[in-house]
C-alpha cells in the first residue's frame, strides 16, 4: 500500500508541472496575440470576441446584479436623505402655515372693523380683549380701555361683524364687556324681515334664545337679527346674528360675532343712552369724569 501511495505521487508532482507550464504557454500566447497590431490579428481577436462573450452572459450576470445592487442602495439611501429633509421642510412649513392662518385672521377681523358702516353720529374706540372671566356662570371679557379713555357703562362692543356685548364696569384702565351669551344679558332686538321685536336672553349657551316674540309664525330661520334700540341703552341697527331652531324647536340667534376668536372690540361711543347702574361691583365710587356720564375711576377691577 505504501509503494502505491508513492507511486501516485510519483505521477502527481510531474502532471501538476506540466498543466502549470501549459496554462503559462496559453496565457503568453493570449497575451502576445491581443499585443499584435496586425489586420489579421485584429480579425481574428474580433472573431473570438464575438463568438465568446456573447456566451459569457451567464458568468457576468453576478458582478451585473451585485452592481445593480449597489446602485440601488445609493439610490435608496439618496431617497431617504431627501425625505428626511422634505419632513423637516414640510414642518417647517406647517408652522409658517399656522402663523400666516392667525395672522390672516387677524388682518380680516381688523379689516372687518374699518369696513363696518354705523351711525355717522356713532364714534367708537378699538380695544384689545386681554382676558376673559374664566367661570361657567359669568361669560365676560375684558378690555385694554377704560375711564381714561372716556368709556361709559351700557357702550355696545362689536367685533368685526356683530354685536359682542355690552360695557359693565368701568376701571380707570380696564373694562369689563358682559356677552351677549350671559346669563344676565337681555338685549331688545328686531327681527327682519317682519319686523317683529323680541329680547334676545343670555342663557351661558353659544346660541341664545329668543323670548317675548310676538307672532313666532312670522320668523324663520335665517332672519336677520339686529338691536331694535328700545329702552335707550343701545343703538339700533347692530347686527346680532341670524335666527336659528334648535333640536326641540325652540328659537334661537347664531350670533354673527365669533365668541371663541375675540382679540379686538370695537366699543360704541353712544351718549343717547339710558344711565347704567349695575355696574356688576368691579369698580368703586369715585366721582365722574366730567363731560362723559357716569363713569367712575376705579382702583381694582374684580372679575367674577
Amino acid at each position: 500500500m505504501a509503494k502505491d501511495r508513492s507511486n501516485a505521487n510519483d505521477f502527481t508532482g510531474p502532471l501538476r508541472r506540466l498543466l502549470l507550464a501549459v496554462l503559462i504557454l496559453i496565457l503568453g500566447a493570449i497575451f502576445l496575440l491581443w499585443r499584435i497590431d496586425s489586420p489579421r490579428v485584429e480579425r481574428f481577436r474580433a472573431q473570438i470576441t464575438d463568438s465568446i462573450i456573447p456566451n459569457m452572459d451567464w458568468a457576468l450576470a453576478p458582478v451585473t446584479g451585485t452592481v445593480n445592487l449597489l446602485r440601488d442602495y445609493q439610490s435608496y439611501q439618496r431617497l431617504a436623505d431627501q425625505n428626511q429633509e422634505l419632513r423637516s421642510e414640510l414642518r417647517q412649513m406647517q408652522a409658517w402655515k399656522e402663523a400666516a392662518l392667525q395672522l390672516e385672521q387677524e388682518n380680516a377681523r381688523l379689516l372687518d372693523l374699518n369696513k363696518v358702516r354705523l351711525d355717522p353720529r356713532l364714534t367708537f374706540i378699538t380695544g384689545v380683549v386681554l382676558a376673559d372671566s374664566g367661570s361657567p356662570f359669568r361669560q365676560s371679557v375684558l378690555l385694554n380701555v377704560g375711564a381714561r379713555d372716556g368709556l361709559v357703562d351700557g357702550w355696545a362692543t362689536m367685533d368685526g361683524i356683530g354685536l359682542v356685548g355690552r360695557i359693565s364696569g368701568v376701571a380707570q384702565n380696564t373694562a369689563r364687556v358682559i356677552l351677549l351669551t350671559d346669563a344676565s344679558s337681555r338685549i331688545p332686538a328686531t327681527i327682519q324681515p317682519s319686523g317683529q321685536r323680541a329680547i334676545v336672553a343670555g342663557d351661558n349657551s353659544a346660541a341664545p334664545p329668543i323670548d317675548f316674540l310676538e307672532s313666532p309664525d312670522l320668523v324663520r330661520p335665517g332672519d336677520r337679527v339686529i338691536s331694535s334700540g328700545d329702552g335707550g341703552v343701545f343703538p339700533a341697527g347692530l347686527l346680532i346674528g341670524q335666527v336659528a331652531a334648535d333640536p326641540g324647536g325652540r328659537l334661537r340667534v347664531r350670533l354673527a360675532a365669533d365668541n371663541e376668536r375675540l382679540e379686538f372690540l370695537r366699543v360704541l361711543r353712544h351718549y343717547g343712552t339710558e344711565d347704567v347702574t349695575d355696574t356688576a361691583q368691579v369698580v368703586s365710587d369715585a366721582p365722574p369724569v366730567s363731560g362723559e356720564g357716569p363713569v367712575t375711576e376705579a382702583t381694582e377691577v374684580v372679575i367674577e
